[in-house]
């Protein structure tokens, strides 16, 4: 009986949490289809998203990126296709398209020399997960700090929130896609052995790292590594700045003449 009044809370919640606020505006000048035409397999798309949660998760990670999927298509597919694999806070685990997301300011990165058998190993492994449902923990706590915001320094914040219970059946954005790259051993912000910034290694010397638990990643973690590239489209189709045509504005064109005077 408690599952089932819990399940109905969550659902209420997600609800709630799910609901777009006013204001929202999209900066980038590029479409969804410039953006599926430079995709490769195992892109990760980042989302800033504009709901309730979006804005906790911004807060509480200090990041633009809210909401991140895994590109599972292959080079050349349309924005049309459903080729994005993500955890929904109200669907759960499930296939959209990169349209789906027209509108809201995106970031793609890229894992560096991935195998065409570790990339073929990491969409078996998320596709396995459709169907799971969103981990219910990360909605109370996610609510939680929604509703009073703790006074407490930005490096602590994240520390104090778990982002969700690790269950097999559950996954939230971020860790369905962590575990699916540390599935193939692939590292997203792993952590130094000897845990020390200023450690020295010898020449020649590898040092060891360690992985973090699939849970306690973030979005913005994809945008931190080192391990990812950040892929422009409009770089990637060749950018030549003095191409660039630019127009004043109406107000613009008239302060230069107010100005001028």
């Amino acid at each position: 009986m408690f599952s089932s009044i819990k399940r109905a809370i969550g659902k209420r919640l997600a609800g709630y949490l799910s609901k777009s606020l006013p204001g929202y505006r999209r900066l980038d000048t590029i479409t969804v289809d410039q953006i599926a035409s430079v995709l490769q397999t195992g892109d990760i798309i980042l989302v800033e998203g504009n709901t309730r949660i979006s804005t906790a998760i911004k807060y509480l990670t200090q990041s633009s990126w809210s909401h991140s999927a895994l590109f599972i298509g292959r080079p050349g597919d349309p924005a049309s296709a459903k080729t994005l694999i993500e955890a929904d806070l109200k669907e759960g685990v499930r296939l959209v398209s990169l349209d789906f997301y027209n509108g809201f300011n995106l970031r793609i990165c890229r894992p560096v020399n991935l195998t065409e058998a570790d990339s073929k190993t990491l969409v078996e492994f998320a596709l396995a997960k459709l169907g799971h449902q969103y981990d219910l923990r990360n909605i109370f706590d996610l609510l939680r700090y929604l509703i009073q915001k703790p006074a407490v320094p930005n490096r602590y914040r994240r520390a104090m929130l778990s982002f969700g219970s690790g269950e097999p059946t559950k996954a939230i954005c971020s860790t369905l896609l962590s575990e699916s790259f540390q599935h193939i051993h692939y590292p997203i912000l792993p952590i130094r052995g000897d845990d020390a910034d200023d450690a020295v290694v010898s020449p020649g010397e590898t040092p060891l790292y360690y992985k973090r638990h699939f849970t306690h990643f973030t979005p913005r973690d994809f945008d931190l590594s080192p391990y990812f590239q950040i892929v422009k489209p409009t770089i990637e189709h060749g950018f030549f700045y003095q191409a660039l045509g630019f127009k004043m504005s109406q107000k613009e064109e008239d302060a230069a003449l107010d100005n001028s005077q």
